[in-house]
Formats: structure tokens, C-alpha cells, sequence
């Protein structure tokens, strides 16, 4: 083989071995873990080729972004890849839940439209709130 034959052959390897580390890295590798928590707000099967489930959760608190210093809900979007974990969440909608998720720096279509994709349900609680407004309980 000649030299200029056996230098593309070097850089065609390492460009297929240069996008497998990278996909890799991408897709595979699990940036971060973590806990959240808030109200279960929708959680929906869809999708045209691949069907996943797909959650939102609701999350009170401070938002340090605002500068008028308001407390403002945050939505923490995410899938979920396994059907016993989506059974259970299916049945939680206005519930307050605490979920494990893995992040990862990219998503598949097969494995769901978010980054964070929930593998746990760590607790469920009803919330029991009062109604913004009062309640006539007396006949009129």
C-alpha cells in the first residue's frame, strides 16, 4: 500500500473512532443524578415512530432569574423509559411525587424527547390544599 493509501486509511479509523467515542459521550454516558420533587402535572404516551412517555412536573419555589423576586413555579420536563415506572405514574396526576432521574447530555428518539429520564418513583403523596375560594357547604 502507499503512503498517502495508508494515511486516509489511519484517518478514515480514526474518524469512525473519533463519532463512536463521541455518540458515546453523547448519548450513552449519564451526566448527572438526582431527586425531584413537585406536583405531577402531565404524563403522556405519543410519539409518530416511537412511542414514549413523556412527564411534567411542577416545582414551587424561588426564581432567582426574576428580578422582581417572585416565587414562580418551575417545570422540570422528562421521559420515562420503563412501563412499570410509567404504570405508576400514569395514576399520580395532581399528586406530589419525588423522582430519581439520570440525566444525559443528549436524547434518543427511542428512549424519549428529554435529557432527564426518570427511572424511580421515590414516593407519592395527595395534596390536600385548600380551594382558592370559599365553599358553600348550606343550601341556598
Amino acid at each position: 500500500m502507499k503512503k498517502a493509501g495508508k494515511f486516509a486509511l489511519g484517518c478514515g479509523i480514526v474518524a469512525v473512532v473519533g463519532l463512536i467515542v463521541w455518540f458515546v459521550i453523547k448519548f450513552c454516558f449519564v451526566f448527572g443524578s438526582g431527586v425531584k420533587a413537585g406536583e405531577m402535572n402531565l404524563f403522556v404516551y405519543k410519539g409518530y415512530i416511537f412511542k414514549t412517555y413523556e412527564g411534567r412536573l411542577i416545582q414551587a419555589g424561588y426564581n432567582s432569574k426574576n428580578t422582581t423576586g417572585t416565587i414562580q413555579s418551575n417545570e422540570f420536563n422528562f421521559s420515562v423509559k420503563d412501563k412499570s415506572v410509567a404504570r405508576q405514574l400514569e395514576r399520580c396526576a395532581g399528586k406530589r411525587v419525588e423522582l430519581h432521574y439520570k440525566e444525559y447530555l443528549g436524547a434518543l428518539p427511542w428512549r424519549g424527547m428529554s435529557n432527564y429520564v426518570v427511572d424511580s418513583v421515590l414516593s407519592v403523596e395527595s395534596i390536600n390544599e385548600p380551594l382558592p375560594f370559599p365553599v358553600n357547604t348550606e343550601g341556598e
